[in-house]
């Protein structure tokens, strides 16, 4: 494979998210990007790997000069733009390097002058507002430029608002100071976490998918559930949770996992519609499975200060119980219309698949088990990228050793070295893998391993380009709230409508969540919503953690609502259906999810979190099985209600009831679950009944 075609097309439907993701062309300036995507990646593992030590203030600024170099121009090669405008994107991706030089160059002479910015300071500042904007618009649509120009806006027009909306005013230069300067605005905490955490497991993610763990886990997938009733859908719900472990983001996931998905879905009876809305809906839901939960988990635990491992314990059970809801969807649906599966015979064996290729789970076992023993994600996430690329490169190794013991001495040599990080660190590894690479130097097909690495590299450097922007103009939105405390006069109302009704408070929490969320990907979506309503929450009794998950669900949810619905529109061509049409089935889908975020801020004990009356009264394990028992029941509820089916056709008024049933064991009122209970067991003797007729 030349470099000039190191990676293959895009497919025709990626959206705002994935605007980025042209070919690398073959003439030269398509040769010139691919090489600077490696670069990208090779200086991201480098400072990870505290191989380059810079200053964290620097290797941001670094980061976002990369983001520009890289991703302005790339938009201008895929799209064919004229001439003018290439050029155009070519003379702003030269200015955003030059940005990033001046803050290195100047870095300890700024540091000396901060709140006393020189006259060429705001100039570079404003050429770096002005940049981020341009290339964030260009790559992922005017929605989170807007949102973010407006309260730019407000920081430097805001003292000019009636009251409580005003605040006391801000020079011009204060305000460019403290968004290009500093930690608080372009450059804080989500571009810290997108070079560092992020941009490492989108590389591992890439590594993984192009060493062959699609494959794997659409196999497992298969062979596990394709025999069964509904098995096609099932096997879109299994391996988009599956690829979710892995994938930083969920539109990615939809036109990687739904070219094979949405095209069996259909062959086997489901509608192009509703095939599409389960893969968006599946896709989507890989964002809340642990360990990488779309890049958020690092986010969220480095904004609430807490350990990694306390985020995705909050995480684990509603994940779980979202793809429940979605396999219960797809059943029910398999069930009205009688849709069977894939015999058996025509499967893969998912124990073959397993003995084939299991050692890709190695990579993936590490990394949580660092992460659940306290380490840090930049460690851990360093480590299992150097393993997955120690596995890529000794596999290509071993196949010319032959069958005989000499292979297993090298496997058995090659883990020892890979232990070794435990006692000498990532060095260790490092050192393991750039001999790798002179070994497989020497050989063709070693040569050919050497060629995917490589492209692994530019293709998660491509893939890193729509988060590291969005990261990058988000900050100045976090960067206006702590200029202004803007977040408190939002947050004051959301405490006055939840003095009267939480219920309240949390529907408009959500639909400030899913309006936010139109053409905003799920990172910057988190970011805002939990800075303007996670404090908000929290004052009306609300857990931390718990009002956080709160808004990343909802923002994970608005990517399948209309009219914007991203990833339903990414699987319309694969789908060849409308994308509005989708986004309603995907709603239908995830229908039953919605509950689980309402019920786990009545009962945080969903969320293993503590608190709450129920935990209260009967003690934390108990109020543990009793809210997942409760959730399920929900559920199937709600999905009876919404798909129209258990065991046989519904008519309407058994669907109201069913939704009826429903609402009450999500209320959490006195005597609510009570009356939910009764209902639901009412439910059930009636379709027992209509079952034996």
């Amino acid at each position: 494979m030349n470099s000039n075609s190191a990676t293959p097309a895009a497919p025709e439907n990626i959206d705002a998210h994935d605007v980025s993701a042209g070919a690398f062309d073959m003439g030269l300036p398509g040769r010139m990007l691919f090489w600077i995507a490696v670069a990208f990646s090779v200086f991201q593992i480098a400072t990870a790997a505290h191989l380059l030590d810079l200053p964290s203030q620097i290797v941001r600024a670094l980061h976002v000069g990369f983001l520009l170099l890289l991703g302005m121009p790339l938009v201008a090669l895929s799209r064919q733009w004229p001439a003018w405008a290439s050029w155009l994107m070519i003379g702003c991706a030269v200015a955003g390097v030059g940005v990033a030089l001046y803050q290195w160059v100047e870095y300890n002479d700024l540091l000396l002058r901060a709140g006393d910015p020189l006259q060429r300071d705001i100039i570079v500042g404003v050429i770096i507002l002005v940049l981020v904007f341009l290339s964030t618009w260009i790559l992922m649509g005017p929605a989170l430029p807007i949102i973010a120009g407006l309260f730019l806006a407000y920081c430097l027009f805001g003292q000019h608002l009636p009251s409580p909306l005003n605040h006391r005013g801000y020079d011009f230069e204060q305000v460019i100071d403290h968004m290009a300067y500093g930690t608080e605005g372009i450059y804080g905490i989500p571009v810290y976490v997108s070079s560092t955490y992020i941009f490492l497991f989108i590389l591992f993610g890439s590594f993984l998918e192009r060493a062959g763990m699609i494959r794997l886990f659409t196999d497992v997938s298969l062979g596990l559930v394709g025999h069964k009733l509904g098995g096609a859908a099932k096997v879109s719900v299994i391996s988009s949770a599956l690829m979710g472990t892995i994938s930083g983001s969920g539109v990615a996931n939809v036109v990687t996992t739904g070219q094979f998905t949405i095209p069996l879905m259909k062959r086997f009876g489901y509608r192009s519609a509703f095939a599409g809305g389960v893969e968006a809906t599946a896709s989507m839901g890989g964002q809340l499975m642990p360990p990488v939960m779309g890049a958020v988990a690092f986010i969220m635990a480095e904004t609430l200060g807490v350990e990694y491992v306390d985020v995705v314990k909050a995480a684990i059970i509603p994940a779980v119980l979202y793809f429940v809801s979605a396999l219960l969807m797809v059943h029910l649906e398999a069930g009205r219309h009688g849709l069977v599966g894939v015999p058996k015979s025509e499967l893969p064996s998912p124990m073959a698949a397993l003995k084939k290729s299991w050692y890709l789970l190695l990579p993936l076992g590490v990394l949580v088990w660092l992460l659940f023993s306290g380490y840090t994600p930049l460690f851990a996430g360093t480590v299992g990228l150097g393993l997955t690329v120690m596995l890529i490169l000794g596999g290509s190794i071993a196949l010319g050793l032959g069958e005989g013991p000499l292979r297993i001495i090298f496997w058995v040599a090659l883990g020892l070295v890979a232990a070794a990080f435990l006692q000498f660190g990532i060095k260790v590894v490092s050192l393991a893998v750039l001999v790798l690479i002179g070994w497989n130097a020497f050989s063709q097909g070693g040569r050919e391993t050497l060629v995917i690495c490589r492209d692994s590299l530019a293709e998660g450097a491509r893939t890193a380009l729509p988060v590291g922007v969005a990261c990058a103009v988000v900050g100045i939105i976090i960067g206006t709230m702590t200029l202004t405390g803007a977040a408190n006069t939002f947050g004051q109302y959301i405490v006055s409508i939840g003095e009267q009704s939480l219920f309240l408070s949390l529907v408009l929490t959500m639909i400030t969540c899913i309006i936010l969320g139109m053409g905003i990907p799920t990172i910057p979506n988190y970011i805002i919503t939990s800075s303007i309503a996670g404090p908000a929450l929290l004052e009306l009794g609300v857990p931390l953690i718990v009002s956080h998950m709160f808004v990343f669900y909802f923002g994970i949810l608005a990517d399948l609502t209309p009219p914007v619905a991203l990833a339903c529109f990414a699987a319309a061509p694969i789908a060849k259906e409308n994308g509005l049409k989708i986004s309603m089935e995907a709603i239908k889908v995830a229908a039953a999810g919605f509950v689980i975020p309402y019920m786990a801020v009545y009962t945080p004990a969903l969320m293993l979190q503590d608190g709450g009356p129920l935990a209260e009264s009967i003690g934390y394990p108990l109020a543990v099985i009793y809210i997942v028992f409760k959730v399920l029941l929900a559920i199937g509820l709600w999905g009876s209600a919404v798909i129209g089916y258990a065991k046989s056709a519904l008519s309407w008024p058994m669907r109201i009831l069913a939704v009826v049933a429903a609402f009450s064991l999500i209320a959490s009122l006195p005597l609510a679950d009570e009356i939910g209970f009764v209902l639901a067991g009412l439910f059930g003797y009636l379709i027992w009944r209509q079952s034996r007729a």
